[in-house]
């Protein structure tokens, strides 16, 4: 009965979830004229590839496309270097303060992104970073939740390796490579997938210290693009704009799903 009762409630979550993305694909398929006339929002009359076709005329997807991967790929790279050395250290090193200076690190999960708009976008100007790439991924290259994941995968490795390499004449830098990076792989993969998704996604900041084509991400560019109707948003265009910007996340979700699942299973996300 348990078990039933589960698999009810995941399935009425799915569906919940799944129903917005249905519609937006169906409305993307739907002339624009119909899309508010139309009686049941999950019919489409005369499918029509147009939306698309506009869309990718009227936005400059590559160039939003190459900004996305960039700030997305930068994001990341630099990322994995300072959780790594940061996790390491609060997981093995031993020095004045570390439990506090931890618990100080992690009030910053805590802190919404939000809140740090107005100062970070002051330090951006100073150094004459706005409307740059570099401007959106500088505020993002440490991640106290991945300094979290990652301490917890480090400390349940067994001391003994460590104290073993050592014995070997190894450096703290090669028993780091040798041992915990293979050691925490699966942490490594749930974190790399919690940083694209967050960051393909992100709107607010990118919208605030980007002004020209050259440096906005999808997310910015599409926003603009559907406030720039003068009679109203055309919605199968937009809607076709939306599949396109989410398309390769989707596609990625579906060629790694398991990859996916396991690696947060390892990981212990819940």
């Amino acid at each position: 009965m348990y078990r039933i009762f589960n698999r009810l409630v995941v399935m009425i979550l799915a569906i919940i979830f799944l129903v917005p993305l249905v519609w937006t694909v169906i409305t993307s398929f739907t002339p624009s004229s119909e899309v508010i006339t139309r009686a049941n929002p999950f019919m489409i009359n005369q499918p029509t590839f147009a939306n698309y076709v506009s869309a990718w005329e009227t936005i400059p997807f590559l160039q939003y496309y190459w900004n996305t991967l960039v700030i997305v790929l930068g994001i990341l790279a630099v990322q994995m270097v300072t959780v790594t050395l940061a996790a390491y250290a609060f997981a093995r090193l031993n020095f004045i303060g570390q439990g506090f200076i931890f618990i100080v690190f992690l009030v910053q999960i805590m802190i919404p992104p939000d809140i740090l708009i107005f100062p970070n976008y002051a330090i951006m100007k100073e150094l004459g970073l706005i409307d740059s790439k570099l401007a959106i991924m500088l505020p993002y290259w440490a991640s106290s939740f991945g300094v979290f994941l990652l301490r917890q995968t480090f400390k349940q490795i067994p001391l003994e390796l460590d104290e073993a390499t050592r014995v070997d004449g190894c450096r703290w830098y090669q028993t780091l490579w040798y041992v915990y990076l293979p050691s925490a792989r699966p942490t490594y993969v749930a974190f790399g997938l919690i940083s694209v998704s967050t960051h393909w996604s992100n709107f607010m900041w990118p919208l605030i210290v980007t002004n020209t084509v050259e440096s906005r991400p999808l997310t910015v560019g599409i926003a603009i693009f559907a406030q720039s109707f003068e009679t109203g948003a055309q919605w199968g265009t937009v809607t076709a704009a939306t599949i396109l910007v989410i398309l390769p996340l989707l596609a990625a979700f579906f060629v790694f799903q398991r990859q996916f699942v396991e690696s947060f299973m390892h990981s212990g996300l819940k």
